[in-house]
């Protein structure tokens, strides 16, 4: 094992030329990062996890409730044993051949059947009570931790001169602030990488958890490596626009429609200008070639590189998703629905067909008819996007 740390951890692929481990060891005179910090990063991301289900149940759920927030859930399908059965050890979408032949056994109509299944699928999806209480939860960690970020930095000379986060690189002393700051949001993402499995599923579920794998690795290799001033940089540049998407989606879930498509909007012009304006050409330009220029090359850089150019990657698609909700809201007058991460992975369209009193023949909603006002675009990450 010591062996293998020792490979991975060689010298001269991470540290610049010249420079070894032993040079950043903590003195007297001096803190520099440590790779043993981050395993303060564990402990804290489950007290955040723990603050969270405090924060929801006792202060989330409240201001719901207080603002009139829907807390049923999607109607539920009328108990079937047999439909039932097919449901949870077959399919969850029969195809048409099982359809007739379950149209027979019942003597239901295939249309009765369709409805049956689409209800049972959705009455699985969280309720907007819970999905509020996820985005003022997030909205919360991303409004204080991006005033945190925003009040240490404006201190700094590297903020006003990305240049300035290569003076003296690697014998940069760690502020307390500054780690403070770091690990604070690696245990904010860790927490993230393990509710992802247990909080509102969304259709960009494998980016958003390639996202957080990104993120995580960008942090953790960059602290040990002392690159957190330029860290820190990108971490309050991805901040900004969580806010704003945040704050749009508890309006949406209020069912506060004009507010909640102003936030949108305000959301995707700071996405835009910060992930395809700002950082390109504040952060990838002082790592491709500030950096370069001030210590020459070393492998390392380019590994960074590539992971902040996947970021971009990422930064792009999620703008396109963005770009087609702005412009159905100014085409509609309303935005009709944001693509890039908040409709959930299982969502199916409402049965459009009117009522009938034969509960054989009947056609009713899924039961988040009520929603699709406010849950048309913003419904349950950050995109969420987390970073």
């Amino acid at each position: 094992m010591a062996g293998i740390l020792a490979w991975f951890w060689n010298e001269r692929f991470w540290l610049p030329h010249n420079v070894t481990w032993a040079d950043l060891k903590n003195t007297e005179e001096a803190s520099f990062p440590q790779a043993e910090d981050l395993y303060l990063a564990f402990p804290l991301a489950f007290c955040i996890f723990m603050i969270r289900l405090v924060f929801e149940r006792f202060i989330a759920k409240p201001c719901a409730l207080g603002l009139k927030v829907q807390a049923n859930g999607p109607q539920k399908a009328q108990p079937n044993a047999i439909l039932e059965k097919v449901f949870t050890a077959i399919t969850k979408h029969p195809d048409e051949k099982r359809l007739e032949g379950l149209s027979k056994q019942l003597d239901w109509d295939v249309r009765s059947i369709q409805r049956w299944f689409r209800q049972r699928r959705n009455q699985e999806k969280p309720s907007t009570l819970t999905k509020f209480c996820e985005s003022m939860w997030r909205f919360t960690f991303y409004l204080y931790i991006f005033t945190y970020g925003v009040r240490f930095l404006k201190k700094t000379p590297w903020l006003w001169n990305t240049r300035q986060c290569w003076n003296g690189y690697p014998y940069q002393p760690l502020m307390p602030d500054l780690h403070y700051y770091y690990i604070v949001e690696l245990s904010f993402y860790w927490s993230l990488m393990f509710s992802q499995f247990t909080d509102i599923k969304r259709k960009d579920f494998s980016i958003m958890f390639t996202h957080h794998i990104v993120t995580v690795i960008l942090i953790s290799f960059s602290y040990v490596t002392n690159l957190t001033r330029v860290g820190a940089l990108t971490l309050c540049l991805h901040d900004s626009a969580d806010i704003l998407l945040e704050a749009a989606k508890m309006a949406n879930y209020c069912k506060c429609q004009k507010l909640s498509d102003l936030l949108f909007l305000m959301f995707a012009i700071v996405f835009i200008i910060s992930r395809l304006g700002i950082y390109p050409l504040w952060i990838l330009n002082t790592m491709l070639f500030e950096l370069y220029e001030a210590l020459g090359n070393f492998p390392a850089m380019w590994f960074f590189n590539i992971l902040l150019i996947v970021l971009q990657v990422l930064h792009c698609f999620w703008s396109y998703l963005i770009i087609k909700a702005a412009y159905k809201a100014i085409s509609r007058g309303k935005v009709a629905k944001d693509d890039r991460s908040d409709v959930e992975s299982s969502s199916d369209e409402d049965d459009s067909v009117p009522r009938s009193n034969n509960p054989h023949n009947t056609t009713t909603t899924n039961g988040t008819s009520g929603a699709n006002g406010t849950n048309g675009y913003l419904t349950g990450s950050t995109c969420s996007e987390d970073h």
